[in-house]
């Protein structure tokens, strides 16, 4: 899946309307109100998605687990635990979008 399509997921489980300008080498992401929101690359908007959401974040040395009941997400960290942390919000949010 494609970050863009991850964003459409995530922001569709929240009912947050997005619109996407620019294309998948760059893109911003804005809310309607005219708020821009990339929860992949923003620590503020994926923890407010997290909270939102309800999704627990499970963070080890080597890498992060998240969901809810059960993790539905899991990101090695790599070199960027950060960023595998964000991601690992992004994807668990999409799979709830998926089920609305």
């Amino acid at each position: 899946m494609t970050d863009r399509e991850l964003l459409e997921l995530a922001a569709k489980a929240i009912g947050m309307d997005i619109e996407f300008f620019g294309d998948e080498n760059g893109f911003d992401c804005v809310t309607d109100e005219q708020e821009y929101w990339n929860p992949l690359t923003d620590d503020g908007d994926a923890l407010r998605l997290a909270v939102k959401l309800g999704l627990v974040v499970d963070t080890k040395p080597a890498r992060t687990y998240c969901g809810t009941t059960s993790y539905s997400s899991i990101e090695d960290h790599n070199d960027d635990p950060c960023a595998a942390t964000r991601r690992a919000i992004v994807r668990a949010a999409s799979e709830m979008g998926k089920e609305k």
